[in-house]
């Protein structure tokens, strides 16, 4: 398979059709000359008038910490990456776990476990649990403490206010990779933002933090928590359904030219192909790597750009987009956790079982980097 559509082509697009077919009753005072600015940047113009800030390295001040006690509440996927992150950039963290096999892996990593009430007296609390558990710890900040949390969900929803600052360091990363890409001297990109400021140094102390876990290495985009839980549930709610329709409309085309369905899963996902395609149009871009592919698959996909543009995506994404940002699927997740998450356990039995587990797992011992050499 030589499949490589252009995302970053399909992405500017869609904001020049955004652009020009947002209702006027929609746009703020300044939205008419940003609309057009916005036209000109998406267009390839110079100018980049409208680009969100960008923070790195020597944006931050790593005095704003200096004597501040700073707490890890969790030591999961984030706590873990952000506590041994903390330590090697030479601050010590107070790290403030239950009393698991969590609590067990901190204490083996070198750390002096504490209950979770103990981050009450720190100075910057970072709490690094699920976003749905975070209401439910008995959590008391002073007035003149730093909240900080990896998701802007908490914040952004109304489901978290600490009386002092509150701010946001949101890794585009994987909590154990947050780790590596430290270890590795690249770091990673990151989303930071200020929800409340009471003391004047929230955003001292929210890039401080961010420089010590390795968030500013390669830039950190200002957003506000709300913009990044609208973004970061977009991607899982808007997006990824969207893609799963798409790729089993696909399955079910390639099975009735009778293809095996286990060409098709090699296809798209075994043989690694379209994931190291995509590392690619990452490192350097879809222009440059469109040169690794044949004559034949450049001209099959762009002679046949276009053909789905009948179909009404916007409408359906549109409805998801406003189920989030007006807290509509907040209050339902809160609901489905009072309840005990029955919903959630049915839909992982139905889409992600033993079955099907099984069979992937048969797979992967079969076809890839699973097979016994020999």
């Amino acid at each position: 398979m030589e499949a490589s559509s252009d995302p970053l082509a399909d992405v500017r697009q869609g904001i020049i059709r955004a652009l020009r077919t947002k209702p006027r009753s929609a746009l703020g005072p300044n939205d008419g000359e940003r609309r057009e600015r916005g036209l000109l940047v998406v267009m390839g113009s110079a100018t980049l008038l409208d680009m969100t800030s960008i923070y790195y390295e020597s944006d931050a001040d790593s005095g704003m910490l200096e004597g501040q006690r700073v707490a890890v509440v969790g030591y999961g996927n984030q706590g873990r990456s952000w506590a041994l992150n903390l330590r090697d950039s030479g601050y010590a963290p107070l790290v403030c776990v239950r009393r698991d096999e969590t609590r067990e892996q901190a204490v083996a990593d070198g750390f002096e476990a504490h209950d979770v009430g103990a981050a009450n007296g720190a100075d910057v609390i970072c709490i690094l649990v699920p976003d749905d558990v975070i209401t439910l710890l008995p959590l008391a900040p002073r007035t003149d403490a730093c909240v900080i949390v990896a998701s802007g969900y908490t914040l952004g929803f109304g489901r978290l206010n600490p009386p002092g600052d509150s701010g946001m360091v949101a890794p585009r990363m994987l909590g154990p990779e947050v780790r590596r890409c430290y270890e590795e001297g690249v770091g990673f990109i990151t989303a930071v933002g200020v929800h409340h400021d009471a003391t004047g140094r929230a955003l001292g102390r929210v890039l401080a933090i961010a420089k010590a876990i390795g968030g500013l290495r390669q830039g950190a985009l200002a957003l506000t928590p709300m913009q990044e839980a609208v973004l970061d549930l977009g991607v899982e709610q808007v997006l990824s359904p969207a893609l799963t329709a798409v790729n089993n409309a696909f399955v079910q085309t390639m099975m009735e030219h009778d293809i095996p369905v286990e060409a098709i899963i090699v296809e798209l996902v075994l043989s690694g192909e379209v994931e190291r395609t995509y590392r690619l149009l990452r490192e350097i871009g879809y222009a440059a790597q469109s040169e690794f592919h044949s004559p034949t698959s450049q001209y099959g996909q762009l002679s046949r750009r276009g053909r789905f543009d009948h179909l009404d995506f916007v409408a359906t994404m549109r409805e998801l987009a406003d189920d989030i940002e007006s807290g509509r699927f907040a209050d339902e997740w809160d609901a489905e956790r009072d309840a005990g998450y029955p919903t959630l356990e049915r839909l992982k039995e139905q889409h992600a079982g033993p079955a099907i587990r099984e069979y992937e797992a048969e797979l992967r011992r079969r076809l890839g980097p699973g097979v016994a050499s020999g």
